[in-house]
């Protein structure tokens, strides 16, 4: 009697456990995670491949050193002439467009800079660098630091030393958080914004430049640096974010009837 319980039991485990799963560790932008899309993602891709991606969150520059030292292998960032450093230097065979959204001034809901009036995004800028207002950067090398860095650059300001600027050096949820303790304005991702709990007093004040396209890339390691690196999974990863089926996943992500990303790689 004992031998047939034991013989059943073991029979519902082996019924009841899934095949054996394979593991890929992904360098993601903390904009990506905090959107929550990879809630959506990797159990679809787990279902579909049985590829368990392993999520190391950080900002773009972390991503791509992790990259470098061939401790990922592959990453998802957001930063172009980053992206395009880190391949010509051999760390990455290619870059694969996934899917887009754009960056947003956020700021107090009174808007006392009135960024909000500006017809472009420096003006918007230039509007609270005269208005000296709060204004929360993350500081940390992400794509969204990176992309701050060079709109303040285009629009010839320098507000690093300014009493006004803060860096935390920081993910941009705790950015974020930062920004609604001290009714500041942040740069933001929309799809951060979007999830993002604490809004406060804060709203969306400006959007809808073209210098705030936001595009995010997919970059495998290179085995031939790193042999170690995973490049089969990688690929799969790659075959199956371009699929019909995550375009679909992708393309439907919404919060409050608002869409977060939006699918454009070539197939």
């Amino acid at each position: 009697m004992i031998r047939r319980i034991f013989t059943t039991l073991a029979a519902i485990f082996v019924f009841a456990t899934p095949s054996i799963s394979e593991e890929l560790k992904l360098a993601v932008t903390t904009s990506f995670h905090n959107s929550g899309l990879s809630d959506i993602l990797l159990p679809a891709l787990f279902e579909d491949t049985g590829i368990e991606a392993q999520l190391l969150v950080v900002g773009t520059g972390q991503a791509l050193r992790l990259g470098q030292a061939g401790d990922v292998d592959a990453i998802l960032v957001h930063s172009r002439a980053a992206e395009d450093a880190f391949i010509a230097a051999g760390f990455a065979t290619h870059r694969r467009e996934i899917m887009y959204n754009d960056f947003v001034l956020i700021g107090p809901a009174a808007d006392p800079a009135q960024a909000g009036q500006a017809h472009n995004v420096t003006e918007a800028l230039w509007a609270v660098s005269s208005g000296a207002a709060p204004f929360v950067s993350r500081g940390d090398d992400s794509g969204t630091h990176k992309r701050e860095a060079s709109l303040w650059e285009n629009a010839g300001i320098q507000p690093e030393t300014a009493d006004w600027y803060r860096a935390t050096g920081s993910g941009m949820g705790a950015a974020l958080n930062t920004a609604a303790g001290i009714d500041a304005y942040i740069l933001s991702d929309r799809a951060s914004w979007l999830n993002f709990g604490n809004k406060a007093g804060l709203l969306l004040v400006f959007e809808g430049d073209e210098a705030l396209f936001n595009q995010y890339a997919y970059l495998p390691i290179n085995p031939e640096l790193h042999p170690h690196a995973k490049s089969d999974l990688a690929a799969q990863l790659e075959n199956w974010l371009t699929s019909e089926r995550a375009q679909s996943l992708i393309d439907a992500y919404e919060i409050d009837g608002e869409k977060l990303f939006t699918f454009n790689a070539t197939r």
